[in-house]
Formats: structure tokens, sequence, C-alpha cells
């Protein structure tokens, strides 16, 4: 089964990232339903690894944490693949990812190498930008450069992602409090 753990949005965080991503000139959007800030991918895992990751992150004992908005941003530089909201790196943030990392790679999980860089994605890009959409995605950028807000999240979800012609599916599985 493919699997995240992730937060959920606040409401304050959810109405500026849809509001965000009315504007964007390129890229398919994110369903609103589906936007969150991932604490760790998981890939495709077996069910019993997943059994005892459900135990690791029971365990994890920490207060909500803030996420903040802090602008908008793109991965893949010059050649970018997703329009993201970017996500202050908060100490609280960044201690509940560590405990989430720690928690799946206790119950055998590989995780990928990557730099834990908290964001929202807005929109996905398949495919290189004519100059003209670059343009054009940057002067939506700059526009809603000082676009922000915050909120406490008191819970993180662990997700089932089910790919399909229209992009991925999210199926929260489990749900931890915080605090």
């Amino acid at each position: 089964m493919r699997c995240f753990v992730a937060l959920p949005l606040p409401a304050a965080l959810q109405v500026l990232a849809e509001r965000l991503q009315i504007g964007l000139p390129v890229g398919r959007p994110v369903a609103p339903a589906q936007l969150h800030v991932t604490l760790a991918f998981l890939g495709d895992q077996p069910d019993d690894r997943l059994e005892a990751l459900h135990d690791g992150l029971c365990a994890i004992r920490m207060a909500p944490v803030l996420v903040q908005i802090t602008g908008m941003g793109v991965f893949g530089g010059d050649k970018p693949r997703l329009i993201i909201a970017d996500v202050a790196p908060d100490p609280g943030l960044l201690a509940l990812q560590q405990a989430v990392a720690g928690a799946a790679r206790q119950a055998g999980i590989r995780l990928e190498r990557r730099r834990f860089h908290p964001h929202i994605t807005l929109a996905r890009i398949n495919g290189r930008l004519s100059a003209p959409e670059m343009g054009a995605l940057h002067g939506v950028m700059a526009a809603h450069a000082g676009a922000q807000a915050q909120g406490l999240v008191p819970e993180f979800t662990l997700y089932r992602s089910d790919l399909g012609p229209k992009g991925a599916r999210y199926d929260s599985l489990a749900s931890y409090p915080l605090g």
C-alpha cells in the first residue's frame, strides 16, 4: 500500500492555500481536500510494516505544531515540477518530522534521503514550461510574496495514496493527536 504521513491543514491555511491556487497560470492544482504538509513519504509498504509504524506513531507525544505559510515557490529550479506554498521551519514542526521519520525507520521503512523542506504542494507541472508560462508563474509568485497565514495543527495523519488518471487520491488510515 502506497502511504505517507502528513499534517492536515487548519482552516486559515486551507483558505490561503486555495486562494494561492486560484491565480496559477500553469500546472494541475491539487484538490483542496487533498492539501497537506507531508512529514514522511513512505512509498509502497506491506501491512506488517504499516502496523509497526502505527504503533510507533501512537507513541509520539508532542505539543500541537505551528504551521505558517510564508509565500510561494517551486521545486525543480528552471524546470519546475511542483508549485508550493512555503512553510516556515518551526522547531516543533521539525521535531515532529524527525519523530515520524524515526518511527518509520524503527518499523523497517527506508525513507528517501532528502532534506526536509516543509511545504504544501499547490499544483503539479508535467513537462517543460515555455518562457511566457515561466514569466506568468513568476508574476503570480511575486504577487503573493507576502502571503502569510498560520495555525496550530492538533494532529497528524497516516494516509493511503491511490494513483489514478486524474492524479492521486488520499484516504486517512489513522490520525494521531498532538498535545
